[in-house]
């Protein structure tokens, strides 16, 4: 898989908003709550004479939080059946006690995952830190053991109390909002942030009311003014569906080198590229279930489904300088005949840009493996394209170019820290594969599977198959 293109680099504060819109998307909260929060946690900390420095830091910390929750949907779904609506009943009603007990593993790899987010963006250590024991508190519920307040960052129990500020003001009303945050002063956070709360509650969320365009400033510096790849974004986003691992990033290079058959100039080839890279942004807002569905998909289902695209779309444009190919990648399900989706848009509505790229997608979905369809040989997915050209739903010049266009080429990382047997290991874990799987495909014992995951777990330091998996994609190795 190719390495971060320097057509797809963004700025690191708009590449931090577009993955708090998909982490809101992903837990089933309205699309402002990571900056509502975020707004909220650097008030907190500012009332509790923090200087900036760690207002700025709170701020970061409650807009990545949940950029690590696309790497365990898969996890939450086996415990509550719909992860997203299962994630947004925790945050509003608590943790059931029928699940208390099975959410270890859950919170490791969202810490994991969103830990090295923050470091792969070139976070400050502290906001890396924070991430990292996110869901750490005084009874020690993040599973390190009970803990004194000194021992955990105060970013986490800011943070902590910001979001459930805003959830519960938002869910319930500001008195019963501020009672179940004093029901948690001394165990969720120290009783000290609690009465800062309850003095400046009614301020802050009137003026969240007032101006809620004011959660859209950047937080004071913090970070260097530099830029982060979408590459990143692309493969946080495919995390939520271990068969999609990679997709992203495979449309992109497909639809370039159908662009470039096309003979479409460079910034053309640029702006399809990062439109791929972002075009799967939506998909946060659909349950794992759903996705995997091997039965028909009932009709409000598909409705999911259907607006999907607009949702990409709106996640794109919180990246201010990615506008029109936010608009672009919401186009990829769009048929000629009218037939697509969200829009149902036909013909001239459909621009050439979007028609590769919607093709690119349809042909690399066709060649992935998922519930309940294998996949298309190279052949068997032209031949699909050319029925789909004369049928009048793909563009006839588009899946021409596309069939003769040649396979992009896979590039890893010059200097592999992983032997060719470790890396076809996490490729099958990585795609879904249990251990078991993983052996059978491969010719190999699973107590063999298992040693090359501690191998491979210790050269890439983590400890989670998805953390493993995003490392690896960032870095090259997959």
């Amino acid at each position: 898989m190719s390495l971060q293109h320097p057509s797809s680099q963004v700025p690191i504060f708009d590449a931090v908003k577009a993955l708090a819109f998909v982490g809101d998307l992903s837990m089933g909260q309205p699309v402002d709550h990571s900056a509502r929060t975020a707004w909220l946690a650097a008030h907190i900390a500012e009332a509790l004479g923090l200087d900036v420095t760690v207002q700025s830091s709170a701020s970061y910390v409650a807009l990545l939080r949940w950029s690590g929750c696309t790497a365990n949907a898969t996890e939450i779904a086996d415990l509550v059946g719909d992860d997203v609506g299962g994630r947004n009943m925790i945050l509003t009603q608590g943790l059931p006690p029928r699940i208390a007990g099975s959410m270890g593993l859950v919170a490791q790899i969202q810490c994991e995952v969103s830990g090295d987010v923050a470091r792969t963006l070139g976070m400050p250590a502290a906001i890396e830190t924070a991430l990292r024991r996110i869901f750490d508190n005084l009874k020690g519920v993040g599973g390190h053991g009970e803990h004194g307040e000194a021992e955990i960052p105060v970013e986490v129990f800011i943070v902590a109390a910001a979001s459930d500020l805003e959830i519960y003001s938002r869910v319930y009303d500001l008195a019963r909002a501020l009672s179940l945050i004093a029901s948690r002063s001394g165990t969720r956070y120290p009783s000290h942030l609690v009465d800062a709360i309850q003095r400046h509650a009614t301020d802050w969320l009137h003026t969240l009311e007032q101006d809620p365009s004011c959660v859209e400033a950047a937080p004071a510096a913090l970070i260097p003014n530099s830029m982060a790849p979408l590459e990143l974004i692309a493969d946080v986003i495919d995390l939520k569906l271990p068969w999609m691992t990679g997709f992203s990033r495979r449309v992109a290079e497909l639809a370039v080198a159908c662009s470039q058959q096309l003979g479409l100039d460079e910034a053309v080839q640029g702006r399809i590229r990062r439109a791929a890279l972002i075009h799967g942004m939506g998909r946060a807002s659909v349950p794992n279930a759903i996705w995997n569905e091997l039965r028909a998909v009932t009709e409000s289902n598909l409705e999911r489904l259907r607006l999907v695209p607009y949702w990409t779309a709106r996640a794109g444009r919180r990246i201010p300088i990615l506008e029109s190919e936010a608009e672009l990648a919401s186009f990829a399900d769009e048929r000629l005949d009218g037939s697509g989706f969200f829009r149902g848009a036909t013909g001239g509505a459909i621009s050439l840009e979007a028609r590769v790229l919607g093709a690119a997608a349809h042909c690399v979905m066709l060649q992935t493996d998922r519930p309940g369809r294998a996949a298309t040989s190279i052949d068997g997915a032209r031949q699909a394209l050319q029925r789909e050209a004369e049928l009048g739903r793909l563009d006839e010049a588009v899946v021409a170019a596309l069939n003769g266009s040649p396979a992009p080429p896979v590039a890893r990382a010059a200097a592999s820290v992983l032997t060719e047997r470790e890396i076809a290991v996490l490729s099958r874990i990585s795609h879904g594969d249990s251990n078991k799987e993983a052996a059978r495909a491969l010719g190999i014992s699973p107590s063999t599977v298992r040693t090359h995951l501690e191998n491979i777990f210790r050269k890439l330091d983590c400890t989670t198959r998805a953390a493993a998996t995003l490392k690896a994609m960032t870095t090259g190795l997959l």
